[in-house]
């Protein structure tokens, strides 16, 4: 290996969105819009602290609690509720195959996941959707560089939908046993673009027959619909079809296992506080002790332990049935207003007659609409109008409301 001056390593680029937000923030045009970040913003374009959020604050400055050291895996409190949020109460309560661990916000969960899947089952493949989150790509590069990282068709530019045959024909050509496959649970990012539940199920087939390692990616449960059971049923039908009491422990074509990572961050508006598990399920004939102490092992070596104020604020909401019921309205509330930006951005598009179809828009489900627009029409877009998004296409909609959404669509029709 070569020795080289820690001073003369090359500087490396920002992630895009992060570096379209310090743009944007630089920028000093009255009427920029922010397309880029994915974060929810109010109807003024404005952090929202979720009035749920707001009241479990208050609670919890109420009781003077203290600052200590959580165990390695977390808080039990707030781990209950997160698994019973996403398996729901039947499933969370009754099944002795799913370890739970507090993690570092979904990026954490992935992470770990990746780090466990290459020590422990030593894929040859993983499956990414093409195209997915930026980071699912330089997690699995760092975290298992010895892994080799394949795209399964995903999004259909022609129908700007879902490329179901595609992807299964790749997993179904390409996949070997023990190979990871990464799914997003709902509101797929940056595309919109959900399978149906019907859809679900044949991947669910493919996968069972391959004997596919599934890492589930869950960071807009709740968000996506408005309705948190809704945008959980992909994950709760692969658990039933996987990993019930039904499959014999001989089977032939029973997975590995599955992972759940889940954010708690963006549902809950916690961004900063960085709050999420990750859920593994194997199959119910075997033990899950040992994969759980591996699991801890590895954040011991980490973070030696996750943190405290965010895992109580969740614990707080979905422990009391009063709050929690205001949460499941907030959580509505923010999933409605991404809904009637679209409409907006959607029929403000067909009045001033830009050239193309923009069904694609309000069909879609998510904070993000994948746009189609072009490499180059993004760029004339920020040099032009100063409207920021990502250089794929991918517009995040909490930047728009009814002040500037006229302004989008007419920047958006002249560049086309």
């Amino acid at each position: 290996m070569t020795l080289r001056n820690v001073g003369d390593l090359p500087v490396l680029p920002l992630p895009e969105s992060f570096a379209l937000t310090a743009a944007y923030n630089d920028d000093q045009f009255p009427n920029k819009v922010n397309l880029g970040q994915g974060v929810y913003r109010d109807n003024n374009c404005q952090p929202w602290v979720l009035p749920s959020v707001r009241e479990a604050e208050e609670t919890l400055h109420n009781q003077q609690v203290n600052h200590e050291y959580l165990p390695i895996a977390g808080d039990s409190k707030f781990l209950t509720k997160a698994r019973q949020l996403l398996f729901g109460p039947q499933i969370a309560s009754s099944a002795e195959n799913i370890s739970s661990l507090q993690t570092v916000a979904g990026t954490g969960a992935n992470h770990l996941a990746a780090l466990f899947c290459a020590r422990n089952l030593c894929p040859k493949n993983v499956f990414i959707s093409d195209p997915t989150w930026d980071n699912h790509h330089l997690i699995w590069e760092m975290a298992a560089p010895n892994v080799t990282q394949r795209l399964y068709p995903y999004y259909d530019p022609t129908t700007r939908g879902l490329n179901l045959d595609g992807m299964l024909a790749e997993l179904e050509s390409s996949a070997e046993d023990n190979d990871v496959v990464i799914l997003h649970a709902c509101a797929h990012n940056p595309t919109g673009i959900d399978p149906t539940r019907e859809q679900w199920k044949k991947i669910a087939q493919v996968v069972r027959r391959k004997k596919l390692f599934v890492v589930f990616d869950c960071a807009y449960q709740g968000f996506a619909s408005g309705n948190a059971d809704a945008d959980a049923w992909a994950i709760r039908e692969f658990y039933s079809m996987l990993f019930t009491e039904e499959l014999s422990s001989s089977s032939s074509s029973t997975p590995a296992g599955m992972f759940v990572c889940q954010s708690l961050s963006k549902n809950f508006g916690l961004y900063g506080e960085r709050i999420g598990a990750l859920h593994l399920i194997i199959p119910p004939w075997t033990s899950p002790e040992g994969a759980k102490a591996h699991l801890v092992q590895l954040v011991r070596a980490e973070i030696s332990c996750p943190s405290l104020f965010g895992a109580r604020i969740v614990h707080t909401v979905l422990d009391d049935a009063e709050l929690c019921t205001k949460w499941q309205e907030d959580v509505r509330i923010m999933a409605l207003r991404i809904k009637t930006v679209r409409a907006l951005l959607k029929s403000e598009l067909e009045k001033i007659g830009a050239r193309g179809d923009w069904s694609h828009i309000e069909q879609q489900i998510g904070m993000f609409s994948f746009t189609g627009l072009s490499i180059a029409q993004v760029q004339e877009l920020r040099e032009r109008h100063h409207i920021y998004m990502l250089s794929n296409g991918r517009m995040s909609l909490s930047g728009l409301n009814e002040t500037n959404v006229a302004y989008v669509a007419g920047a958006i029709r002249d560049v086309l």
